[in-house]
């Protein structure tokens, strides 16, 4: 049985003049859940997710973050609620050290941005290095973020986004332009943190691999409407799925005998 939700999501639409982006769209995020939002270039994921995080504003539908409507907040509003995100371009500060880019993060959620005294690097120092040391980026905290592989890069993001302390996270394609093996240990590492924190994640995702690997649920949007939610096993036997991924019946099914 699924934890109470986190998030709620009731009848969410929005349209761009006449191209519906995302249409009547309802579902939830259960506490400590690992929820995979998946579907063809186009679906309105990524529209999706910006209304949530208060980029966008919808046409209608109402988005209920512990029970409480968000829907006209400010992004930084809900992220101060407990609402954390990873983009699909990363978003780090090239010129800054790896725990100077987690600090900034702190020093915002804590409200210092406009304090002068102390200096900010002298803020945070040890919150920082926890999050590091929590996506595994030991040692490397005083190395520029500009020189960093850029599987580390998506590490550093996924520091800066639970600088917050998030109740619930969203990844917008989190493994994007990373190698199948950095792929599959990020999704570990976010699987772990959700274990251990108790963390809420939606993500979206193209690499099936990840998804079937680690997802306790899958949703698939296809042209702005929901037409699919189940386990990963629903989702690989679904003749509609199938349908909208074309090429990915076969896909879907080679990574069914992997898992078999």
């Amino acid at each position: 049985m699924r934890s109470p939700a986190v998030l709620e999501v009731i009848g969410l639409s929005k349209s761009f003049g006449g191209i519906h982006a995302v249409s009547d769209v309802t579902f939830n995020v259960g506490g400590g859940e690992l929820l995979a939002l998946i579907g063809p270039n186009g679906a309105g994921k990524s529209t999706c997710f910006n209304m949530l995080m208060g980029q966008l504003q919808p046409n209608s539908g109402r988005v209920l973050l512990d029970g409480e409507n968000i829907i006209g907040l400010a992004p930084r509003t809900i992220w101060r609620r407990g609402v954390g995100r990873t983009f699909q371009i990363t978003a780090t500060y090239p010129s800054m050290t790896v725990i100077e880019n987690v600090q900034m993060a702190l020093i915002s959620h804590n409200r210092k941005t406009f304090s002068f005294r102390p200096r900010a690097r002298s803020l945070y120092v040890d919150e920082a290095r926890r999050l590091l040391d929590l996506v595994g980026m030991t040692g490397q905290e005083n190395r520029a973020a500009a020189v960093l592989a850029y599987g580390d890069v998506k590490r550093l993001e996924l520091a800066i986004a639970l600088a917050n302390n998030p109740k619930l996270l969203l990844m917008d394609e989190p493994t994007a332009g990373m190698a199948p093996k950095e792929r599959i240990a990020l999704m570990q590492l976010t699987a772990d943190i959700v274990e251990e924190r108790g963390l809420s994640v939606l993500f979206t995702e193209h690499d099936m691999d990840v998804v079937f690997g680690h997802a306790h649920r899958i949703m698939v949007l296809n042209r702005g409407v929901l037409i699919a939610e189940g386990t990963a096993q629903e989702i690989r036997d679904d003749a509609q799925v199938r349908e909208v991924y074309l090429g990915g019946g076969a896909v879907f099914a080679k990574q069914g005998q992997q898992n078999a």
